[in-house]
């Protein structure tokens, strides 16, 4: 007769307990789009910079030149790393970098028949236009 009362109360309890885990489902559902698990924000699909590269005394567009585009990614608790993107520009002289961070960035621009370019940026906005003017080199005689 003991374990009939204990196979009942068992039941009982285990039937109460799904009840409550069912309840408890049924009001936080799950969600949708999952939290990222880093600290960092999630890049902006639509954010980019676009870098506009001119050169010599008439403002000519400066085609398939190569821009780089170098930030640090900071880290709480590893080694902070150094991230860089490569993009080409195209006829108008223009090149996009998607995804681009905000913060302290280094722009370098190497083109063939031009000078080399190199500045550090602040980049405040996710749609910031940067504009770099290359020069000729000197004559070599």
């Amino acid at each position: 007769m003991m374990t009939l009362t204990r196979m009942l109360l068992l039941s009982a309890s285990l039937t109460a307990s799904l009840a409550l885990a069912r309840s408890v489902v049924a009001q936080n559902p799950p969600s949708s789009s999952p939290e990222p698990k880093s600290g960092q924000p999630k890049p902006d699909p639509q954010a980019r910079i676009t870098i506009e590269v001119t050169g010599g005394d008439q403002e000519t567009p400066v085609e398939n030149a190569s821009v780089y585009f170098k930030y640090i990614e900071e880290q709480k608790i590893k080694k902070n790393n150094t991230m860089e993107l490569t993009v080409k520009t195209n006829r108008e002289g223009v090149a996009h970098v998607p995804g681009a961070p905000l913060g302290r960035v280094l722009v370098q621009v190497l083109a063939e028949g031009w000078k080399t370019y190199g500045r550090w940026f602040d980049i405040t906005d996710p749609k910031q236009t940067i504009k770099v003017h290359l020069e000729r080199p000197p004559k070599w005689y």
